[in-house]
């Protein structure tokens, strides 16, 4: 090699060595509660109550960062022909419901507790409650920006798919609960792009659908069922009672020098969720914060999760069923798109924006199959479940998303990319194939039976029909 081509190769791996570097610091987990006094140190517990950039921690330091990197196509060919994204709103406030137990604990601390640590002069002499019940859930600010830096990183990720001529030529459909805070939420990503773009020539509609967006309101079975879901009942209540709350309880009425019997499970739960929600709204360390240690937060996260996996998860059978709506909703618009596509259309639903609650990702991620562990959440065996896969805090931070990317990679190879939370996942049962972007046909194939039967109707009757003998 000549000496001219000695310098251009060992420039060429310098540039390549210093753009992998950059790269890569970019998005490691660099910021941590030690290094930022904001974070809470039990902020990565705070189960559907948490942030988003605790799920992807390099948004703290640029909430639009990307790494398109991660997409990893078969082979340069591969284009995006479809996307579907099933969107949690952004961060809310508290129900109603949720700020009267809060008031109830705020009220105990302020009137009995004693001592002399600053934090707890702080609740008592400067923090004051301000929540107030009309606020009942409502999108706050950071909702709002939430959905807006959501569509901005979504148009840089899948800049041929959500783009401003799709967007003027009808191309992106959106689709919303009918709850306020989801609809506020679907505005927002929509003045995402409109404000990207500048666009202020014309609106762009959306569709209220609560069929697909809140689609258990609709399914008889389970609204009957729901309040004598006995195993939900039971497993919650077996846990609030056990070992694990009790020496949280315990801890709790220590740090505030109260009876035990003046903290119950429900006083734990509205204290912790004093210390969450006010880190989500205003990204402050609250001095509520500071009645937990680490492994409270774990035992207070597992109580969350146990909940959840037996209300809407893997422990509650037609939970997962009565979103069969919205599975055989999401595998049409696919059909549909790679029919187009395959004929030599023009995709005429390029993206689908569908913006609902947790209640609506979390049946539908079980149906799929996602997050089984191989031993099921229940109240005695917290001590066991330290790995588990089924862990909200991780799943569901507000605007959770989950984003189901089509390509066409040439020769009829249509592929398709999970991805949840902006980060690839893998199809249950399919980590075989090339993990995060197996064919189409085979995804299909695998879950032939859902698409063949999971019908709403059926599993969503107060009676069915007996079987044939």
């Amino acid at each position: 090699m000549s000496p001219l081509g000695c310098i251009m190769l060992t420039f060429l791996w310098k540039f390549i060595v210093f753009h992998f570097l950059v790269t890569s610091c970019c998005f490691l987990n660099r910021v941590t509660p030690e290094e930022n006094p904001n974070i809470p140190a039990i902020a990565k517990y705070f189960t559907t109550t948490g942030r988003y950039e605790e799920v992807n921690p390099y948004l703290i330091e640029d909430i639009l960062a990307v790494n398109r990197s991660m997409l990893q196509p078969p082979s340069a060919q591969c284009r995006q022909i479809h996307l579907t994204a099933i969107i949690r709103h952004g961060t809310r406030y508290p129900t109603t419901q949720s700020i009267k137990k809060m008031q109830k604990v705020y009220d105990l601390v302020r009137s009995r507790a004693s001592g002399k640590e600053s934090w707890l002069r702080e609740i008592q002499t400067q923090w004051t409650m301000w929540y107030t019940e009309d606020m009942d859930g409502r999108l706050v600010q950071k909702g709002v920006n939430d959905l807006k830096h959501l569509s901005v990183r979504l148009s840089k990720l899948f800049p041929s798919l959500i783009s401003e001529q799709k967007l003027r030529g009808g191309h992106i459909k959106f689709i919303t609960s009918s709850k306020h805070r989801c609809v506020n939420s679907t505005l927002s990503f929509k003045a995402g792009l409109t404000e990207l773009w500048d666009i202020k020539d014309r609106e762009f509609d959306h569709a209220v659908n609560d069929a697909l967006m809140r689609f258990s309101r609709w399914c008889t079975r389970f609204v009957q069922e729901d309040n004598h879901n006995l195993s939900a009942v039971e497993e919650d209540d077996k846990f609030m009672q056990g070992p694990e709350m009790r020496r949280v309880q315990e801890k709790i009425a220590n740090r505030l020098r109260v009876p035990y019997s003046n903290i119950t499970h429900d006083m734990a739960e509205s204290a912790f969720d004093l210390c969450a929600f006010e880190f989500a709204i205003k990204a402050v360390n609250s001095p509520w914060c500071r009645l937990f240690d680490e492994d409270d937060a774990k035992v207070m996260e597992y109580a969350s999760d146990l909940r959840e996996f037996w209300k809407r998860g893997h422990g509650y059978n037609i939970k997962s069923k009565s979103s069969c709506i919205l599975f055989h909703d999401v595998f049409s618009r696919l059909n549909k798109s790679a029919s187009e596509n395959k004929s030599g259309q023009q995709v005429t639903e390029a993206v689908t924006v569908q913006v609902g609650h947790a209640s609506t990702l979390l049946p539908l991620l079980t149906l799929l199959g996602f997050f089984k562990d191989n031993d099921t959440l229940t109240s005695s065996n917290y001590a066991n479940q330290t790995e588990r896969s089924f862990r909200t805090s991780h799943m569901l931070p507000f605007a959770a998303n989950l984003l189901l990317v089509l390509y066409d990679c040439g020769g009829g190879d249509l592929r398709l990319q999970p991805l949840l939370n902006e980060k690839p996942v893998t199809f249950p049962g399919l980590t075989d194939q090339q993990a995060s972007m197996p064919r189409y046909q085979d995804v299909r194939e695998h879950y032939r039976e859902l698409l063949q039967g999971c019908d709403f109707e059926t599993e969503c009757q107060l009676f069915k029909q007996p079987a044939d003998v």
